[in-house]
């Protein structure tokens, strides 16, 4: 089919597309920002048209020649009133889909029990535009679910953050209560296979994978699978959902506009109570446990980690949908580059960056000698105290040396690193196995330039809880004084390198008499 997405540059939307593209659909993709996609590795694969919700006329060109639209809008912003606005934006898209012969409109809403008087507004509003855009011609396939599982989801996101930062929690009564958390691979696959089921057509059907869990349960199975000890959990009745947004804005990165509606939905069961999607679209679902370790490989990955970007500044009106009542790139739990900047987890970074007049390959010769005798071009009692201290609550130190003083290779050791990547003469990451409350990398990556090269170090540190965050401010101080000395003696050394000249495959000459005795 031609089809037509919507909030496209959101979390759900930029997963979307590529599995629509690899089920053969073409696709044209509506964003208020065109320039949002330009980075996005499918952008020549699809049609990019400049559209805003809220104005009907870029709507109706969007939706000429198409068969089907996704709905995935979402005004949760924090600004105005969301509700009345996702209702109008539901009517505009219903009306230019009717008036040009679209087949099918695909909906990502919320579950949540309808008879439910003490519905959240944001489960309240994501039925409400159900029904809006069902209130037309053109038949509707609302997919309902609860939390999605996958970098970069919301109310994900939210339960990571809460867990990391709190070893112990004061939390009001909704921990107790019941969700129905899907995997966004599941969630992904329903999405595209009801557009080839008629069956689903003018239907609202519910969504989740085959796990029943309390938040509670959420938390403390999310603590144990990212190697942190269970979390005390002490329920407090008198904590009302706003006194708890507030809380939860202090100890995660979530906008207080999208925080207060999703902590407020906590109070609301989400659970499946009609299964038919399953005779319509029989899928095993992937357990809780399964897909929170999917979601989690990838936090480590700088190769993706470097891509991230804010999908913010898409206006006060509209947002791409990023609710986690409906919830990263190599597949679809990796962080892409329009989730918001407090996706993926937390990852922390010292990035510096240098000139050099020596081509790559005496720069990348330069790096890769870093270490043993040579140290790291900055102060040598600075990294003696960390390998001491590291011995003495059990570590490696520095004792380990390095087994060559130029020469590298996938898995070497380098004091108290391990050459994780090796891409000459671009690319050397080293990953730490000294003793740190979590995951830490030094990167240098080398690109040529006019007159020389340019060196990209980047040390990275993925805290473990809590701890994790305070050991990094701790040495955030001491990083400013080593890191941009390495990098300016690194680019100088580099320059001796080609003054003296490199080996063919990029290694040092051997070391001069004068740094022989030093």
């Amino acid at each position: 089919m031609r089809v037509l997405v919507t909030g496209s540059t959101g979390y759900i939307g930029g997963r979307l597309v590529p599995e629509l593209l690899a089920h053969g659909h073409e696709v044209r993709c509506a964003a208020r920002t065109p320039a949002k996609l330009d980075d996005r590795p499918w952008r020549d694969q699809v049609e990019v048209a400049e559209v805003d919700v809220f104005e009907p006329d870029t709507l109706d060109a969007a939706c000429r020649g198409v068969d089907a639209v996704y709905f995935l809008v979402h005004s949760m912003d924090g600004k105005g009133d969301f509700e009345a606005k996702d209702r109008q934006a539901a009517a505009n898209v219903r009306d230019a889909a009717a008036a040009n012969g679209v087949q099918r409109i695909v909906y990502l809403g919320g579950l949540g029990r309808t008879d439910d008087e003490d519905l959240s507004s944001h489960l309240r509003s994501r039925q409400q535009v159900g029904r809006v855009l069902a209130d037309g011609t053109v038949p509707v396939t609302e997919l309902r679910a609860a939390i999605i599982i996958g970098s970069g989801s919301a109310s994900f996101e939210m339960l990571r953050h809460l867990v990391e930062v709190l070893p112990v929690m004061t939390t009001p009564r909704w921990v107790s209560t019941r969700c129905q958390p899907i995997a966004v691979r599941d969630m992904l696959h329903y999405l595209v296979a009801v557009l080839d089921e008629p069956a689903t057509a003018g239907e609202i059907l519910e969504v989740g994978g085959p796990d029943v869990m309390t938040y509670a349960e959420l938390m403390q199975t999310y603590a144990e699978l990212a190697g942190l000890r269970k979390r005390i959990i002490l329920p407090v009745p008198v904590l009302t959902p706003g006194l708890s947004s507030l809380w939860v804005g202090l100890v995660t990165p979530l906008p207080p506009g999208l925080a207060r509606p999703l902590v407020d939905s906590l109070v609301n069961e989400v659970v499946v109570r009609d299964d038919r999607i399953q005779g319509m679209i029989p899928r095993a679902t992937i357990p809780f446990r399964e897909a929170v370790r999917m979601a989690l490989t990838r936090i480590q990955d700088l190769e993706v980690a470097t891509t991230w970007a804010s999908a913010g500044g898409t206006g006060p009106r509209s947002a791409p949908a990023d609710d986690g009542g409906a919830a990263p790139g190599g597949t679809p739990e990796d962080p892409q580059p329009e989730d918001p900047h407090w996706s993926g987890g937390t990852v922390f970074a010292d990035e510096r960056s240098v000139h050099s007049d020596a081509p790559p390959e005496p720069m990348f010769a330069a790096v890769c000698s870093i270490g043993g005798r040579s140290g790291y071009h900055s102060p040598k009692w600075m990294w003696q105290i960390r390998g001491l201290l590291d011995q003495l609550v059990g570590g490696i130190g520095l004792r380990r040396g390095r087994r060559h003083p130029t020469e590298l290779a996938v898995g070497e050791v380098v004091d108290f690193w391990r050459v994780e990547a090796l891409e000459r003469p671009a690319l050397l990451r080293l990953r730490a196995e000294m003793k740190v409350p979590g995951e830490a990398w030094l990167e240098f990556r080398i690109t040529p330039e006019a007159g020389g090269s340019r060196l990209e170090q980047r040390a990275r540190f993925h805290p473990r809880g809590l701890w994790g965050r305070l050991y990094w401010a701790c040495l955030v101080p001491f990083h400013g004084l080593i890191f941009p000395r390495m990098a300016r003696r690194l680019a100088a050394e580099a320059e001796r390198f080609a003054e003296h000249g490199v080996t063919a495959d990029g290694s040092p000459p051997p070391p001069s008499p004068r740094r022989r005795r030093r």
